[in-house]
């Protein structure tokens, strides 16, 4: 007996199989294998086109996803009432609508980030380089300034009077309730990309035909529902840097902070929680 509980502890998550659900196809080594991690630099890919094709993609889907939600907000606020607008609702949709798109149309040239929170979680994970993660996260905070730049250029007037879309913390609530609604909002983003993303998901369930941007814009729709009273919802470090630029008030570099710590720390839990609990990549032998 006491052997055997020697053998547990040794052995750990090495001992049992991993087991499918109800429904799934059977796993084998055949169908899948984990690929080595991105290495922290990698100077070759400062020499090839790919790596600014990326980055110039993650600009203009990230410069397209605040112009068009940006506009959907102030088109909301210029409405003498909600009925008379698509409303919060149609905001929510707005949000979700444009990352759908928009990770459909990039996710073969960048991997369709269009937010910091989502690079920074791949990158914990190793999914890719520092070298990119740096890159695409300047490049999706100038496309949000430009597509926030371009909405301000078309209705100036409406924009400085119902703020610019940025985000704050709505009256009522702490910085605590917002920070804390960032952390989960993005946790639910990031964990949702992961999942959608998953080469071993595909592998072991290649008869389920899954389109990974609808269940990460879906996430993202909602989201923007449960938060938009409480921060007007952030989730995207770069989204709520474009419209805080542009707007440029007191108020909305306030609580600044709020919108990219909370992101940030939401990213960071999702990537541990799935590579850690769902996968569990660090108790896999190594053989």
């Amino acid at each position: 007996m006491a052997e055997s509980k020697e053998e547990d502890v040794k052995l750990g998550a090495n001992k049992f199989t991993e087991r499918q659900p109800l429904g799934t196809a059977a796993q084998s080594d055949k169908d899948y294998k984990e690929p080595p991690p991105a290495p922290l630099f990698e100077a070759g890919e400062l020499k090839s086109w790919s790596f600014y094709r990326a980055g110039i993609a993650e600009f203009v889907a990230t410069f397209l996803f605040l112009y068009i939600t940006v506009l959907t907000v102030m088109g909301v606020g210029r409405a003498k009432n909600k009925c008379a607008s698509v409303g919060i609702q149609g905001i929510a949709w707005a949000f979700g609508g444009m990352i759908f798109a928009l990770v459909y149309c990039t996710a073969g040239i960048s991997g369709g980030h269009i937010n910091p929170a989502v690079t920074f979680g791949l990158f914990l994970a190793r999914k890719l380089s520092l070298t990119r993660a740096v890159f695409y996260i300047v490049m999706q905070c100038l496309g949000a300034i430009c597509g926030a730049g371009v909405v301000k250029g078309f209705m100036k007037g409406p924009y400085e009077k119902l703020q610019g879309g940025a985000n704050f913390v709505s009256h009522g609530y702490t910085k605590g309730d917002g920070l804390g609604a960032e952390i989960v909002g993005t946790f639910i983003l990031v964990y949702t990309v992961f999942s959608a993303t998953d080469a071993k998901r595909s592998a072991r369930d290649s008869h389920v035909p899954i389109l990974a941007p609808l269940p990460i814009g879906f996430a993202v729709f909602l989201v923007h529902l449960a938060t938009i009273p409480i921060t007007g919802t952030g989730i995207n470090p770069a989204r709520s840097l474009g419209a805080a630029i542009i707007y440029n008030r007191d108020h909305a570099w306030d609580d600044h902070w709020i919108f990219w710590v909370g992101p940030f720390i939401g990213a960071a839990l999702a990537a541990v929680y799935h590579q850690v609990v769902i996968r569990a990549i660090p108790f896999k032998s190594r053989a």
